[in-house]
């Protein structure tokens, strides 16, 4: 055997491969894993130009997987936008948008990642953003993206008057008098921003690299952007064809309920079609069945338990759902849901139980993300029908969205079914973890943390456990991005362990994630980013 060009040595490296669970090194020929084994042996297979990594002890993982986070729409608002996930009052937000908007001194200017737990019609409207941003249109979206405010002059800029009807499955918040108070919810974001001046493609590349460095440096190495259409499609297809993407990109195309069957189909089929590149894929369809709790646009089985009560109606009818998941998967489309509330969590599993009878179970991994809330007679369900559980853990945890909001309005007996993780995966769910970002930190260790605690950080101070019987183990979270995580892309064949022949995407971390404690996952930092053998991350 010629000397190779990469060796790594002195590692504590976990393979996830049940064949080799734990070694010592490996070598890299080609951008792939040739040989696994003790320090000496393949220190043996070095010539005088191969590459040598020290680990130095250190913990060695297959890169991981984020499976649903906002790659490109993210990317370029958090380039090119006010961050707001930090301010907690009326006059912080202000404060941080005044700023922006000195150093941004023509057009718009937006605001991005603003708590929707804190902020919301009782204490946000145009007026607040007319305080900070008088002269000049503003707008400004919540970390969860199913939320929106404009001040005045966007406002008038855009035509948004008393008489304009709401979209479908959209609403403009109005006050009284029926006047609109500027706040924006589900596809009312999506009817501004369509009426807003665009970015350019060169916006959003820049907002793919900006978005991918950030992945590389948490030791993300594949990623799935769990929203796009024609122009995401041809803005990674130009990345990818320069050689300019530092992590796997697979993607999923957003089906609207105004489309027919045959046009998503058609439409999204061209779209898989043109995106098939060793570094970028289309291969699944996105259904957003219903919003959020926060907004009251989640779907609930009964009407929500607050005195408001009410509820919110599924965004694709039950016929549609059936006739489109067949359609799709017969098409062999991955099937990817965002679902909040139970009746959503419902509608998207009696879809798949649909597709399945129609065109007899093949390996799919449809998936539905989020899973805030789950009827207990639907938690076998997952196993039995071969979905994956796409969960972020992060939010599972008391915090005013949860505590101060969705508690209250689903009630008790609903609230000991908010993400149920130890039940999915107790009933057989397939656990992939991911954050979807831009939302909340794409940061893993983080929501390895919180997925094992259910407890925020201890530097944000000591907080009562959320759900303790939903902890996951450390185990089941590695898991969840690494093997778990790569099937769930269909990447399972290249990637998502370290095993003989498939992609050498490693990383290499500070501390034991098995020895230390759980409590100081969170702190953990990445030393070293490989992708296919190539450094896309060193830390300084």
């Amino acid at each position: 055997m010629p000397a190779v060009q990469t060796i790594i040595v002195n590692g504590n490296v976990r393979t996830m491969d049940p064949h080799f669970p734990r070694v010592e090194a490996l070598a890299i020929q080609d951008g792939r894993i040739v040989a696994l084994g003790s320090t000496a042996e393949i220190r043996a297979l070095a010539g005088a130009a191969t590459r040598t990594i020290d680990a130095e002890g250190r913990l060695v993982l297959p890169g991981f997987h984020d499976t649903h986070l906002h790659v490109q729409d993210g990317g370029q608002r958090h380039s090119q936008s006010a961050h707001l996930s930090e301010a907690t009052t009326p006059a912080e937000m202000q404060a941080r948008l005044a700023e922006f908007a000195a150093g941004w001194p023509q057009g718009w200017v937006q605001g991005d990642g603003w708590y929707s737990g804190l902020f919301g019609e009782h204490n946000l409207d145009r007026r607040v953003l007319d305080a900070a941003v008088p002269d000049r249109p503003c707008f400004i979206l919540a970390s969860d993206g199913h939320n929106g405010c404009l001040n005045s002059r966007a406002c008038e800029v855009l035509g948004l008057t008393r008489d304009t009807p709401d979209p479908m499955n959209g609403h403009f918040v109005r006050d009284a008098a029926g006047e609109p108070t500027g706040l924006l919810y589900e596809m009312a974001v999506n009817w501004a921003e369509e009426r807003m001046p665009q970015p350019t493609d060169r916006d959003y590349a820049d907002g793919v690299r900006y978005a991918l460095a950030h992945a590389n440096r948490h030791g993300i190495t594949g990623v799935l952007d769990a929203s796009t259409n024609e122009r995401h499609a041809r803005v990674y297809r130009s990345l990818a064809e320069a050689g300019e993407l530092t992590a796997r990109v697979v993607a999923t195309a957003r089906v609207e309920a105004s489309e027919s069957t045959k046009e998503a189909v058609a439409r999204v089929s061209a779209i898989r079609a043109a995106s098939q590149y060793p570094m970028f894929r289309v291969h699944s369809a996105k259904f957003f069945l219903d919003g959020v709790i926060e907004n009251r646009t989640a779907a609930m089985i009964a009407p929500y338990s607050d005195a408001e009560g009410g509820n919110a109606e599924l965004m694709f009818s039950p016929r549609q759902i059936e006739e489109m998941f067949c359609a799709f998967d017969a098409a062999r489309f991955q099937i990817h849901v965002h679902a909040i509330g139970d009746l959503a969590v419902r509608a998207a599993l009696d879809g798949f139980e649909a597709a399945r009878r129609a065109n007899a179970p093949w390996l799919s991994l449809h998936q539905i993300a989020h899973i805030q809330c789950i009827d207990p007679a639907d938690v076998p369900r997952f196993g039995q029908l071969g979905v994956v559980a796409n969960i972020q853990p992060l939010w599972a945890r008391h915090e005013p969205s949860v505590t101060d909001v969705a508690l209250p309005m689903v009630g008790e007996a609903r609230g000991r079914w908010m993400y149920a993780f130890r039940a999915l995966r107790d009933a057989g769910a397939l656990l992939a973890l991911s954050s979807d970002w831009t939302v909340s930190t794409l940061n893993p260790f983080e929501i390895i943390e919180t997925a094992m605690t259910r407890q925020p950080p201890r530097k944000e101070g000591r907080h009562p456990v959320f759900l303790p019987e939903q902890r996951l183990t450390l185990a089941e979270c590695v898991e969840g991005y690494t093997i778990n995580a790569a099937a769930a892309g269909w990447r399972q064949a290249e990637t998502g362990s370290l095993s003989l022949g498939k992609f050498a995407d490693l990383i290499i971390l500070d501390r034991d994630l098995y020895t230390c404690d759980p409590y100081e996952i969170g702190d953990t930092q990445v030393l070293l980013t490989l992708l296919a053998g190539e450094e896309v991350y060193r830390a300084a």
